[in-house]
């Protein structure tokens, strides 16, 4: 396997132990010019933005994971690998299979399960079920009492397809019964196997933005405020 000189082409002091990952590099952006203190892009290698600044005084690093499996592991792996980063929460969306999981609402994965090969591949591990940290799942849940937000944990499922674009009624329905999974989602299992393979800490957490029990649709600034009350949550937690 290459190990040699980090593709990134930054410092490792550029880089923050603690990182905070949505999907979206815009999103990243955003991020960083909204909720940290002197931020500054530290790469932009693959047009995939990071940006290290500081939150209450803490430095955090955001950068985006891109879509799917495939690319958020070479984010995670090489955040591990070449820049020490110790804690990872994602921070993206998800469509709610489950009643219970309502639109606007945040789901904090305790275990992923996906039908994937990716696991596989990565490292001959044949198990369709990864678990996400433990201590930091408990930062998030106390968080989220301290400010009021509407949080849901439970299973999450990654899928290697977007869901809306295919007849994901069926792959849900190859889901041992056994598993009750609030939404599915693109990157967690693959973000936190490759986190726990390196034991790092890693979790994911998703808003609902959409459901098949709802016909809701979210307004810009209802979609806006839901995905800011969840990066809050994201940044305070990964602080502790």
């Amino acid at each position: 396997m290459f190990v040699g000189e980090n593709p990134i082409h930054i410092e490792k002091g550029d880089i923050a132990e603690l990182v905070l990952m949505p999907g979206d590099p815009l999103r990243a952006k955003y991020i960083a010019e909204n909720f940290l203190e002197d931020a500054h892009m530290v790469t932009s290698i693959r047009n995939m933005f990071g940006f290290t600044g500081f939150y209450k005084g803490v430095k955090v690093t955001v950068m985006g994971s891109g879509m799917g499996m495939p690319s958020a592991g070479i984010y995670v792996w090489e955040l591990i690998h070449y820049f020490n980063v110790k804690k990872i929460i994602r921070i993206g969306t998800c469509g709610a299979v489950s009643e219970k999981a309502e639109i606007g609402s945040i789901i904090l994965a305790d275990e992923v399960y996906s039908e994937s090969n990716f696991a596989y591949t990565y490292n001959d591990y044949k198990e369709h079920v990864v678990t996400a940290d433990k201590t930091l799942n408990e930062y998030i849940m106390e968080s989220s009492k301290n400010m009021d937000v509407n949080l849901h944990v439970g299973m999450m499922t990654t899928m290697d397809v977007f869901g809306p674009y295919i007849d994901y009624e069926r792959v849900l329905n190859r889901i041992p019964k056994e598993y009750e999974v609030l939404g599915e989602e693109m990157e967690a299992f693959g973000l936190i196997h490759v986190a726990n393979s390196l034991n790092a800490q890693a979790t994911a957490m998703a808003t609902v933005v959409d459901s098949k029990f709802s016909d809701i649709v979210l307004s810009p600034e209802e979609r806006e405020r839901n995905l800011n009350d969840m990066i809050t949550l994201g940044l305070e937690s990964i602080i502790k």
